[in-house]
């Protein structure tokens, strides 16, 4: 044992020798982890309704401007109910009307639902994309698009079967989009493993968020010639991880052309006919996109019916071919790129690991038996996954400044490190109480951790 802890030690003196800036990057880590405060999940999402004013989003689902009291109490419980997979109990507390079980029941029923929910997360992904620590990771521009499984073990038709995934069971894709800030801003839940070229612009499209993002990243699975049409059309960048460059195709225009080292690579020949040909209804449907008058997964569907591309469709195709070409050279020319992809990518599985810690209930399965319950318990996961983001990173900031007045040289880089991802000081387990302090109800932060002496 002594042996391999000393190899352990030497493989991470070897590793700091190579790369001295990663020990800069977990020194300043250790040292503003060291310093968070450590609340309670409930006390965590009362803190961020308090800051940003969330459930002020849902409104009762007759329209009505009335508002009940204490509404934003029985919000948080039921969305950390829903979030953690747990039902009802470890919430309810008869001695507080706001969180008594008829009450609770109540407000789930009439306040939440898709839109309401969309509307609070949105409101959290705004107020946490101005926070300067948020800006340092990102200006929202990037995101990254990807699936977590969940296995739903009840009988119910929005769900499909995948033995990689659900065993001998059945399951339902969580496709959510993570901007290079963390936040989480648009999410959809399709059941089974739909490929994810089908879904990836759906989301993009219908995200309500303050952020703009214009390249997405995703795995190998979001990636075919008709999304990268689809994308370079409607303006945006579309930046897949490809796991195996060997079978890729490199198109060419024109048969005689030069192109030096490149000419024995790209060999097949783009269609210029076909698409000429079809060019006004490839406009209409790029616009028909953009002003939301059809459904983006739909209409990929509708154009590869049967597996096989429709004649629009192989049109479609060829233009995507000329924006596929492109992006490969700029793959493989540029490994800064392919770091930055990956980097991206890093966080949406991250924001994955977190979400799995929070949905701990019934072993992590979900037992909703229709779509509109399916979405709105995995909104509400996302919402909550969301406010740790937020909480983490305004608190990450406060940290850091408390640093920077100790006389501790801070280096801008280190910073791009620091993720909001961390939940080790949440306490998410136990019977939830939703009660804050007296100086934080009143609005003042957290006193930051004295960290011990090591």
């Amino acid at each position: 044992m002594r042996f391999i802890d000393h190899q352990i030690r030497e493989l991470a003196h070897l590793f700091h020798r190579i790369h001295p800036e990663a020990r800069h990057d977990c020194a300043l880590r250790q040292q503003v982890n060291d310093r968070l405060p450590q609340p309670t999940l409930p006390e965590l999402l009362l803190e961020g309704q308090q800051w940003t004013g969330f459930a002020e989003a849902f409104t009762h689902v007759s329209e009505g401007g009335d508002r009940i009291q204490d509404l934003a109490l029985s919000v948080c419980a039921i969305l950390l109910t829903q979030a953690c997979n747990i039902g009802l109990a470890p919430v309810v507390n008869p001695n507080v009307s706001a969180l008594a079980r008829d009450r609770l029941t109540w407000v789930a029923q009439n306040y939440i639902r898709a839109d309401t929910l969309a509307a609070a997360n949105a409101t959290l992904v705004d107020y946490h994309s101005q926070l300067p620590l948020a800006q340092q990771w990102g200006s929202g521009e990037v995101a990254s698009a990807d699936g977590m499984r969940f296995v739903v073990p009840v009988r119910t038709l929005h769900a499909g079967t995948n033995p990689k995934y659900f065993g001998m069971g059945r399951g339902v894709t969580y496709y959510n989009f993570v901007s290079d800030q963390f936040s989480g801003f648009h999410a959809l839940v399709v059941p089974g493993t739909l490929r994810d070229s089908l879904v990836v612009l759906e989301g993009l499209l219908e995200q309500t968020s303050g952020l703009h993002p214009h390249e997405i990243m995703t795995d190998t699975a979001g990636y075919s010639d008709l999304v990268f049409w689809l994308f370079g059309l409607l303006g945006y960048q579309f930046s897949p991880r490809l796991a195996d460059l060997g079978d890729a195709r490199f198109w060419r225009i024109q048969t005689d052309a030069d192109y030096g080292v490149l000419n024995d690579l790209a060999r097949a020949r783009i269609r210029i006919d076909l698409i000429q040909r079809h060019w006004e209804d490839m406009l209409r449907v790029a616009g028909s996109l953009k002003w939301g008058t059809v459904n983006a997964t739909a209409l990929i569907q509708t154009l590869q019916r049967g597996g096989r591309p429709t004649i629009l469709g192989r049109a479609i195709g060829e233009l995507g071919r000329i924006y596929k070409t492109r992006y490969l050279l700029a793959y493989l020319d540029d490994e800064g790129y392919r770091r930055r992809i990956l980097t991206q990518l890093n966080r949406g599985e991250a924001r994955h690991s977190l979400a799995r810690d929070i949905f701990y209930g019934k072993r992590g399965e979900l037992h909703q038996k229709y779509r509109e319950g399916q979405e709105d318990q995995l909104s509400a996961l996302g919402l909550v996954v969301n406010a740790i983001v937020l909480w983490n990173t305004r608190y990450l900031g406060v940290a850091v400044d408390a640093l920077r007045e100790e006389g501790v040289a801070i280096d801008e880089a280190d910073l791009v490190r620091l993720s909001p991802f961390g939940h080790d000081h949440i306490t998410m387990l136990g019977q939830h109480s939703f009660h804050m302090p007296e100086s934080v109800a009143q609005g003042r932060l957290r006193s930051l951790t004295r960290p011990t002496r090591r």
